[in-house]
């Protein structure tokens, strides 16, 4: 259907990785329907009523890849957790799909520590709602240095967006100020002032996920 394009990975734009040349690519979806989907998925399991096999697939996918905090805020999960408890007690298709796992090797090892300092998950159906969610905002939190020292954000701010569209990132401003929100490609993410100490300083924004969409 042509609705995924490859692009460069905002996590390969992070002053580290591109100053030392490595490459790292990322699939784009189409923006409509991704907003779409997700809203439709949102609305069906918060709301209360039947399920559908297809938003049950869904469910299980955002799990197992991790992903189930770019769709749905801290507070939301608790219900979703409810509710995913719910179907897999009376639904078969629920029952026989969330026993499924297909995490491995050092995904299980994060997956086993998160859950030694945390009890928000408690039901066999949720219990990988939050896999991986900490470790993968850590590694997603991008530092693009600009290439001129501005003496405001807004300057700063620019010189960064600049640069992201250069990648081939479709990006745009939600909210400015002093941190911004901003929308690149399908998440959203507060741009923060930022300052790296090498041998001097060296200005930029630090982009961190924002959750949920």
């Amino acid at each position: 259907m042509n609705l995924l394009e490859e692009i460069p990975s905002l996590l390969g734009s992070d002053m580290y990785y591109d100053s030392a040349g490595v490459e790292m690519k990322a699939y784009r979806s189409n923006i409509g329907v991704y907003t779409s989907i997700t809203e439709n998925l949102r609305a069906e399991i918060l709301e209360e009523g039947t399920v559908t096999d297809e938003i049950i697939c869904m469910l299980w996918l955002l799990r197992e890849s991790g992903c189930m905090h770019d769709v749905f805020s801290r507070n939301e999960l608790e219900k979703i957790n409810t509710r995913m408890h719910d179907l897999y007690r009376s639904n078969l298709w629920a029952k026989s799909l969330f026993r499924i796992q297909i995490h491995h090797g050092i995904e299980l090892g994060i997956k086993q520590f998160l859950q030694m300092k945390s009890k928000f998950m408690k039901t066999y159906a949720g219990s990988s709602i939050n896999f991986l969610f900490p470790f993968l905002e850590r590694s997603q939190a991008v530092f693009i240095e600009t290439e001129a020292w501005f003496d405001n954000s807004n300057k700063r701010l620019n010189s960064v967006l600049t640069r992201l569209e250069s990648y081939g990132h479709e990006v745009k401003v939600i909210e400015r100020g002093s941190i911004a929100t901003i929308k690149i490609d399908n998440l959203l993410y507060d741009a923060m002032p930022h300052f790296v100490m090498m041998k001097i300083p060296i200005q930029g924004v630090r982009l961190v996920p924002k959750r949920p969409l």
